[in-house]
């Protein structure tokens, strides 16, 4: 929390007594908006959306600094309370919105066991993203100096997929073909896939070929259940896109 003294720069349009939502359609970004977007659907949630310019490093200036000192998006400032909340790093908004707003548990669990798996493949994602990152960041560097960086990140990419793909064929427990990676049985979508999903389905960014992907079909099988989804697929659209939504930028005071 924060007093109202660390948050007198805030923009006006944080001041309302509101949940808002600092985003940009990243990844990272996304993993959020496919929630707040699923909750809305299902009559659990309102908020306001504001959008960062990260070309001109909003996200790095003090008023938001104040609100997340990693200076990343995207960034839950819940205005609800009498002190605001806020709320950093994609996961753990996930587990906020799901613990305070979903509240007939659609995308959680009742049993301990499964609210359990929920969060280990959450978090088991969550460290497996920046991997992802630098594979993005190097897959276009060349030069035999690269050459050892390039190979062991898209190792062990392929790693991170064979270990989704094999808890998700069941090959290693029950036997039980999943439909989601969380809960009992074939699963029950939840938090663990929205938090996971939007970084898996952009695998072609990674230099990954179709070809190399055959080796995963039942996680090529996920990536397209879930992006059936009505809710995904407007989280992901360019209603969170600062470029083409010029009007919702907030920028300091």
């Amino acid at each position: 929390m924060h007093t109202t003294e660390s948050l007198r720069d805030i923009p006006p349009a944080l001041q309302s007594k509101s949940l808002h939502l600092l985003t940009e359609n990243t990844p990272n970004g996304k993993k959020v908006q496919i929630l707040l977007e699923e909750l809305r659907i299902a009559n659990q949630i309102t908020w306001e959306t504001h959008l960062i310019d990260l070309e001109s490093e909003e996200q790095k200036k003090d008023w938001f600094l104040a609100l997340n000192p990693n200076g990343r998006i995207p960034l839950l400032y819940d205005n609800t309370p009498d002190l605001p909340i806020c709320v950093m790093e994609s996961s753990a908004i996930l587990i906020y919105l799901h613990e305070n707003f979903d509240k007939d548990k659609i995308f959680g669990f009742d049993t301990a066991d499964e609210r359990s798996q929920a969060f280990q493949w959450l978090f088991f994602w969550h460290a497996a993203a920046p991997i992802q990152g630098q594979t993005r960041h190097f897959s276009d560097r060349l030069g035999e100096s690269f050459l050892y960086v390039n190979t062991r990140l898209r190792n062990e990419m392929l790693r991170i997929y064979s270990v989704l793909d094999d808890h998700l064929s069941g090959k290693h427990r029950y036997s039980i073909t999943r439909d989601y990676i969380a809960g009992a049985g074939v699963g029950k979508y939840s938090i663990a896939d929205i938090g996971t999903w939007p970084h898996v389905r952009a695998w072609r960014s990674l230099g990954f070929s179709h070809d190399d992907m055959l080796a995963y079909p039942h996680l090529l099988e996920w990536i397209s259940r879930v992006a059936d989804r009505p809710g995904v697929q407007i989280g992901i659209s360019d209603k969170y896109d600062s470029e083409e939504n010029p009007s919702l930028i907030v920028r300091g005071i």
